[in-house]
Formats: C-alpha cells, structure tokens, sequence
C-alpha cells in the first residue's frame, strides 16, 4: 500500500539518465525553437488539464480512456482485487516519454450529491494511491496504447509486486482517479490527463473483510434492521420526431420520414434494438421475476405510430432540409415489424406507462391552451400504447421529458385527469419554504424531498365553463426521481445530455469521460441509496433514465444486473411502479419549482401563438367534416396526424440533439399551415363563365359546388345579395367526398341590369372555405316598368274594342274604316262571307 506522498514521486518519472544525457544538445536547441513557435515550455503539474472539466486550460498531451472495470462491482462473493484496463492516446504534436499510470482512490460518497460532486475534486482528494506503472518508453504524436492494472481493495503481504492496494475495507461508493504520468518533449514530467469513475462496493469479499486497518472514511455500515430499498425503474423507449409534417390521413398513402436513422435504430444492433434485447435478457434470466416487478416500459406513442407505418411500406427525404424534394424508398420495414412484434411479446408481461406525445413540452402545451390538442399530447398516448401494443397501461400518471413543470401545467394535467405527475426532487419543494432556482440549493445537502417520496401540491384551480365557477382539485400528488441518479443515468451510452434539473454548479461535459466510465458512475449512482441508509430518508428509489436513452446493450444489461445484485444480497426489493404512485401522499404540502434551466431549454413562446392559430384552425374543420357510412376516411383519421405534427413543433427532444431545434420547430409549423391553408381552399363554389340569364324574375340561381378532400363535409352558401333580388337561403348542405354538387338557390329578381352578386362557401360555424366567387345575372322580367305597359296596354285595347261595338250596335261606320271605298269594302265583305260558307260545309262533313 502506498499514499500520496509515498512511493514514486507525482511529477518524477524513473530516470534514465543515458538517454536524457544523449538527449541533452537536441533538447537545448529544440526549447530555442519551442518558445520562438509556440510559446510554450512544460507545464507544471498544477497547471495540467484534469478530467471533467477541473484544472486550468492548457495544452493537451495525453489522452487518458477507462475501457473496462472488471467486476464493476464487488460483492462478498468477489475476487478481494478487481481490474482496471485503458487506453492511453497521445493527442498532440509532440513525443511523450515515460509514461505511467496508477490508481487513486477518495473517501467513500456520503450525500447523494457526492455522486457527482466526487467527479470534480481536484486530485489531491485522492489522497489513497497505488503505484505508478510503466504504460510505455514512448508515445509518438497520434499513437496510442493499452494498459491493465491490477489492484487489490487492501494491503496483503501476498500480494504480487506488481499490484497495488487502495485500503478499501468497508462497503460504500468509492470515487477513484486513474491518473496517467508523462514527460512531452521539451518539458518535465508531469501529470498529463486523469480519468474519474466510481467503484460500487456492496459487501467485502472474505480474503480482505478481516483487514484490521479501518478505512479513512468509513461508509455508513449495512445493519441487518435496516430493510432494503423498495426499487422502481422506468424503462423508457423513445425517439425524436421522424414523420415529415403536413400530410393528412389517408387510406392508401405512405408513410414519409425526414431519414431513415429510426431503421438503423430498429434492426440488429440499433440503439432501440440494443434497450428491448436488454430488458428481454434479463427477465428471462435467473431473478428475471423481481427484475420485471421493478421495471416500467415508458413508451413514446409517436415512436410506436412512426413504427407501424414503416411495417406498410414508407419512404425517406432525400434531403432531411427539403420536404418537398426527391424521395426514396425506406429500408426499415421488416425491422420495424420485428421490433413491434418483439415489444407486443413483452409489454402484456410487464408494467407500461405510455409517455407524453413526442416528448413535448407540457409547459409549452399548457401556453397554448388548446383544448383538443392537449387531449391528443396527454391522454391520447394510453389509447394509443393500448390499441398497438394489446396492454393495459398504468392511467392518471404523467411523466414530463424536462422533470420538471410550472403551476399552469400543474393545473392543465389535473384538469385532464391526471392524478399524479413525475418529477426531479428538486423541482419541488415544502411549502413553507423557500422556493429556489435551480443551483441555489447547496450542492452536497440533499434536495428536501430526495427519494421517491409522493407529495402533494396545493389545490389547483381547474377552468370550467365561463358562466361556472371555478372547480379546486384536492391537489395533484408528485412523485419524485433522485436527481443524481438520473444524471448520471443520462450520462450512460451515446450522445449524453446533461438534464436540466442538474445543479449548474456540477455540470460538464460528460462526454469528456468514456463510456466505461460513465456507466460505472451509473452503476455507482443507484447503489447508492441501498448502501446510505438515511434516518430521515424512507428506504425507496425511483430510477429514471432520459426518455431518448442512448445506452447500447451491454450498459443496458450492466446496469439491470445491477439491479439484480441488489435484490440477491438483498439490499433492494422490487417495487412496481402502480404501487409507488399509490402510496399516500405526505401530509405537508409542495410547491412547484420550476428550475431555470429547463425554462432556457424550452419551447421558445414564439411558437406558441402559431400553433395555437392553427390547432383552433383544425378543429373548426372538424366540426364541418360529416361523418359518412360507405366512407372509408373518417374525419379524425384525416385529420389528427396534423394536429401531431403541431405537437411535435413542441418537442423538447429536437433541442437535445445539438442541431438547430428552431429551424425544424418552424419547419413542422410551415408545412403544417400551408397544408390547413390547402385544406380550406379545397372546398369552393364553381365560377359560372359569362353572365348567368334567368329565365323569369323567380328562376332559380343554379350553383355547383366542388369538395376535393377525401371526407365530406358540411357547407352553407353566403350571398350577399344586392337590394334588386331576394335570394332565399337553402341551409346546411353536405358536399360529398371527392365530388361536386348542383344546387338551386331560390331567387327572386326585380331589375334586368347586369348584376353581380358575390357568393362563398362557410362551414355551418361561419368559417369561410376557398375563395368567394361573383356571378353576373340578367333576367329577363322587366319589373314594374312592364307591368305598367302592358296595363296601359290592355285598357287602350279594351277602349279601342269598346268603341268599335258602339258604332255597331247604332248602325254606324266606324270612324276607324273611313278612307276604305264601297268597291273594297264590298270585296272584303264578300271574301268574309265565302269563307263563312266553306267553313259551314267543313263542319257539316
């Protein structure tokens, strides 16, 4: 055994004394010309660049990677020695000699807040070291080497030369440093880069339990009263938006995705493939029931319907930024049935909880306030989980991707129904206490409701009718994830996030660290609780992955096993999740904390007006759509895969994903409403051509109106007509899907002018649809200048008519026939006669 101090010196390599003479001249001159080019001689080891982000900025040499700890936990069953293996790259433009590693080791983690704090300690906090071994004479720029170390968890006077000790005697979660020596040319030896991890040890293995030496920081020890962790871990399957926005239902059409990364996702070996292969494993291995008690498959439904459209057939954009580019055919189908069917065989089997749609932000959601479309987010995802899936899913239970949520969210899931939402534990807090932002409470005390305590919120207010008061809920209960936990699962796999409710006073960029490392820090953090008992601490867990998990199989299965060793020793106990958010809730009541940079990560509020333009858009055009029976579309199917795509503009899942979330939010948003706007301009009235003539002054107008949408819908014609006609109204009409109809619309006309009388087409509601028309009518009445002729008309007959008898019944010529002499008249008279008598010998044959 060897502490700092003792032993090879930290910043001293073994010497070479025949080679750094040789090397003496080339080195004198080459330093002239490292200061003149660069500027830089060695740095000391202060001054070095540590892992996770600690340290001053400076040159980077070396690059130092855990690849493996094995066993990546220690038990009493164990080996009293574990391995560690790496790799060392050289990262810079210069020769590195000398170089070395060895292990360090901190006191054992006594808060929860340790679990990340412990990663950040400068180096000499790992006060417990081993010895410096040899890696290799030489590292050329760009080469790279591996090593292994073995290293006992305490001194044995039998143990080989060549392996070190850490004086580890006790169980607990030990934060150990893998430090790595070197000498850069031009420069002295120095510590040159570090990587960081934790070591769960749950029990001591019998070769080193009768250690005599105590620890220098014992752990809190396991006594036999205390009863092991009731454990719950939510299993989430979620991916980001993938279907291509503005495309309504239909009954033969294909699926379009903006890529085909979710095929990749899918098929053996994928990201989604890798976490369903890891949990089908484990519980159908030994301990697989007590697995499958504590686990909850949380699904996104947007994944699952994105799933089962590519199994019918789909195709990809040929260029994700241009959505009405070229197209080709998705590889993806046989995989996406493979894995929808493989999901089918295990959800009926185990716990499910469906997840909010596409990941939205439900802070976002409730801004926009939209009834439907909130309907659709929240409560829809269990309907649909339930019909393609065949399952049963956990109801009234909501699980925000951000962890945390403000009151106006808290108001929108109770007056939907919800009952209990999940949290980070510091995103609330007790009511009579102070409300603080993220990163105000200090990082090594534990937030006040740590643990997956279920607490309630004060009464919320929910909205009702406007002429009804408003209804008070008796509060919404809070169940609550352990924030370290979570971060560190988070960190697990690839493309880590950091989640918003991490204390900015331990945020870095966890991708510096390697995967190895990270999942031993996983596996660190939720052994935690089990080894920590807290007297004023319920003995619970709720572990909570991030809903877009990037761990690979391995770490999938790593860290469930883990799992497993836990409920074996019994330091843990399964418990469902229905049975966590069924316990009652604390008596004291919590207040929401919304943390602040969830609030940065969120929607923009410019989003939030167009959408909900557009989802009240929607629903206008639902109401008017008709439901018919030989239709195959109904008007739900045709229209609720627009109101999704406005929900994916909300996501949060774009703005972890390091691209440029608002770009694709206002994508989806643009596509979305340029395929409304289609929508409305497709139901519209035929424009006559020419002007219209009516018969008569009461003919009827003859119109023909044309729907385009595959659904029927239910119209009224507007007419504004002029003060010369009367147009009676015909009411509420149903156009058929794909088709046209004529109508006649009574008329009455009192001018023969050209007029033009403006006529559009509404929804029964008064929105209009497509574009107004105008229709040029002549008639041919003439009013009531023709009724005046032609009275004037028939009385001057009726004069003329009158005096002509009068002359006759006197006996007198008629003043009218003057000017006619006795030859013609009696000519006419005789023609009147002769056809008088041929008309008598007609009738009488």
């Amino acid at each position: 055994m060897t502490r700092a101090g003792s032993g090879r010196p930290q910043n001293m390599a073994a010497a070479h004394p025949t080679r750094r003479t040789h090397r003496w001249i080339l080195s004198l001159v080459a330093l002239i010309l490292a200061v003149l080019t660069t500027g830089v001689c060695a740095l000391p080891a202060a001054a070095q660049p540590t892992g996770n982000g600690t340290g001053a900025a400076g040159p980077k040499f070396l690059k130092l990677s855990l690849d493996s700890v094995t066993p990546t936990a220690i038990t009493e069953s164990s080996d009293p020695y574990f391995v560690v293996s790496g790799t060392v790259t050289n990262i810079g433009d210069r020769v590195v000699d000398d170089v070395s590693v060895r292990l360090q080791r901190a006191a054992p983690i006594s808060t929860a807040s340790g679990l990340r704090t412990s990663l950040r300690l400068d180096q000499i906090n790992y006060d417990v070291a081993g010895e410096f071994r040899d890696v290799a004479d030489r590292l050329e720029s760009g080469q790279r080497k591996q090593f292994s170390l073995t290293v006992a968890l305490s001194a044995d006077p039998d143990l080989p030369a060549d392996v070190s000790a850490l004086d580890i005697t006790t169980p607990g979660i030990y934060p150990l440093l893998l430090n790595v020596n070197g000498e850069p040319a031009y420069g002295n030896q120095a510590r040159l880069d570090d990587a960081r991890f934790l070591l769960p040890v749950l029990g001591m293995p019998t070769a080193t339990a009768t250690a005599t030496e105590p620890p220098a920081s014992p752990a809190v020890p396991i006594s036999p009263d205390v009863p092991p962790v009731a454990t719950t871990m939510i299993w989430p399957l979620a991916d980001r938006p993938r279907l291509v926005a503005g495309i309504p239902g239909s009954v033969d059409s294909y699926a379009l995705l903006t890529d085909d990364e979710l095929a990749s996702s899918l098929t053996v070996g994928g990201r989604l493939d890798q976490l369903l292969s890891a949990v089908e494993s484990a519980v159908k291995s030994d301990g697989g029931r007590d697995l499958a008690g504590a686990l909850c498959l949380a699904i996104d439904p947007d994944l699952l319907l994105t799933v089962s459209a590519m199994i019918s057939g789909y195709r990809v954009l040929a260029s994700p930024s241009d959505p009405d580019g070229p197209t080709r055919a998705g590889i993806g189908t046989q995989s996406a049935e493979n894995w929808l069917d493989r999901l089918r065989t295990l959800a009926p089997s185990m716990c499910t909880v469906a997840l909010p749609f596409a990941q939205v932000d439900e802070t976002a959601l409730a801004a926009v306030n939209d009834l439907t479309l909130t309907d659709r987010a929240l409560n829809g995802p269990a309907d649909i989980v339930d019909s393609l899936l065949s399952v049963k899913t956990l109801r009234g239970v909501s699980l925000p991707d951000a962890g945390t949520i403000d009151t106006d969210t808290a108001n929108l899931l109770a007056g939907h129904g919800f009952t209990t939402t999940v949290l980070a534990d510091n995103a609330v807090t007790p009511l009579d206490g102070m409300s603080t932002a993220i990163g105000a409470r200090p990082v090594d005390d534990t937030p006040e409701s740590a643990n997956p305590d279920v607490v309630r919120l004060p009464d919320v207010t929910l909205a009702t009718a406007a002429d009804s008061p408003p209804l008070t809920d008796p509060g919404l209960r809070v169940a609550t994830f352990d924030i370290w936990s979570a971060t560190a699962l988070a960190a697990v796999g690839s493309h880590p996030p950091t989640p918003s409710f991490t204390p900015e006073q331990v945020r870095y960029d966890v991708t510096n660290d390697s995967r190895a490392a990270r999942l031993q820090d996983a596996l660190g953090a939720i052994t935690w609780t089990a080894l920590n008992p807290q007297a004023d601490r319920p003995r619970s867990a709720l572990f909570m992955p991030p809903q877009q998990w990037g761990a690979n199989r391995d770490e999938a299965t790593a860290l469930l096993g883990q799992l497993k060793l836990l409920f074996r020793n019994n330091l843990a106990t399964p418990r469902t999740f229905a049975d966590l958010i069924a316990q009652p809730a604390e008596a004291q009541s919590y207040e929401l904390n919304y943390l602040t940079k969830a609030a940065d990560e969120a929607v923009p509020r410019e989003f939030v007006d167009p959408v909900r333009a557009q989802a009240h858009r929607i629903t206008e055009l639902m109401t008017a759509l008709a439901e018919v029976p030989q239709q195959e579309l109904s008007p739900r199917a045709f229209l609720t895969p627009l109101r999704d795509d406005l929900i994916r503009t909300l996501t949060l899942s774009d703005r972890r994903s390091g691209g440029q979330p608002d770009t694709m939010a206002q994508r989806r948003l643009e596509q979305t409403t340029h395929t409304v706007d289609e929508l409305y301009q497709s139901v519209s009235v035929l424009p006559p051509g020419g002007v219209y003539t009516l018969a008569s002054e009461q003919s009827p107008l003859l119109l023909v109106a044309r729907n385009d949408l595959p659904v029927a819908i239910r119209v009224e014609f507007r007419i504004d007509a002029p003060a010369e006609t009367k147009i009676t109204e015909i009411g509420e009409q149903v156009l058929p899907a794909k088709g046209t109809r004529s109508f006649q619309i009574p008329t009455e006309v009192s001018d023969s002018r050209n007029l033009v009388i403006p006529i559009a087409l509404t929804t029964p509601d008064g929105v209009p649809l497509g574009n107004a028309v105008t229709v040029s009518v002549r008639s041919n009445a003439y009013g009531q200048a023709l009724a005046i002729i032609t009275a004037c008309a028939g009385a001057l007959l009726l004069l003329l008519a009158g005096r002509r008898l009068w002359h006759r019944f006197r006996g007198e010529a008629d003043p009218a026939d003057e000017g006619f002499d006795p030859e013609t008249r009696r000519r006419v008279n005789r023609f009147r006669r002769a056809r008088k008598r041929e008309m008598h010998r007609q009738e009488d044959r």
